[in-house]
């Protein structure tokens, strides 16, 4: 898959298989396409070339409620800040549902008793009615989580989903999707900024560059010698930091 802007290309000939219950990170520096990547894997940008198949479906070609295969968890959350933990969650189910019932959030017993069930599973049950604004970072993003689960996904979608959040927070955020993936046969493509993170939770790691693949590898072969191809050689004294964050 490729995309360029303004003839200058932000990723080329892209490619690489995301499989059930497999977490995937991608990691890379600044500029190296994962935002456009992202994009792209969402249906939010159209590839120039190329094509992204869920399922052997095209996703260029999903249409309505289709398109609820595909969940995302976003870095800001993108929660209705005004709606409670309970209704932001049941967004979730407005693709199984008449338009009509979305929009005047007129949900059935059994859209409703799944919603609870996806907060408890992320530990938020007890916040069920409380306004998402007065939930803290972490407590938000897991709000999102939840909702992802409400679409009963095959593929979520997590981009920089720690990036707003403090390390205890993270971790937290990372064992529900690396939980999800195995528990609920999902396939989770999940940016990171941070490496010992993808060392710690993903099986695989893809390695953007300058808009391409340079690493696809299971994550134990992604070694000292891996984290340079894909962000350079370190400062003599900034190596050691680069390697115990690897060994983290």
């Amino acid at each position: 898959m490729s995309k360029a802007f303004n003839a200058r290309a932000a990723i080329e000939e892209v490619s690489f298989t995301v499989r059930e219950r497999e977490f995937v990170a991608v990691l890379g520096p600044s500029g190296a396409g994962k935002t456009t990547l992202f994009r792209c894997l969402t249906g939010l940008l159209a590839p120039d070339r190329g094509e992204i198949r869920i399922g052997g479906d095209d996703i260029g070609a999903l249409r309505g409620r289709s398109r609820r295969r595909i969940a995302v968890v976003f870095q800001q959350f993108n929660l209705v800040n005004r709606l409670t933990a309970f209704e932001n969650v049941l967004a979730g189910r407005l693709g199984y549902v008449p338009a009509w019932r979305g929009w005047l959030r007129r949900f059935g017993r059994t859209d409703r008793l799944f919603a609870l069930e996806c907060l408890d599973r992320v530990g938020l049950l007890g916040q069920a009615m409380q306004r998402a604004d007065t939930l803290s970072g972490g407590q938000q993003q897991r709000v999102a989580i939840a909702r992802a689960l409400a679409q009963r996904p095959s593929l979520i979608v997590a981009d920089e989903p720690v990036a707003s959040l403090d390390p205890n927070a993270s971790v937290g955020v990372l064992d529900l999707l690396r939980g999800i993936a195995r528990a609920d046969g999902v396939g989770v493509v999940c940016s990171l900024h941070q490496v010992h993170f993808a060392r710690a939770y993903a099986d695989r790691v893809v390695g953007l560059s300058h808009g391409r693949v340079v690493i696809d590898a299971p994550t134990d072969r992604f070694d000292q010698a891996a984290f340079e191809r894909l962000y350079g050689p370190q400062p003599a004294e900034a190596a050691p930091t680069a390697l115990a964050a690897l060994q983290h």
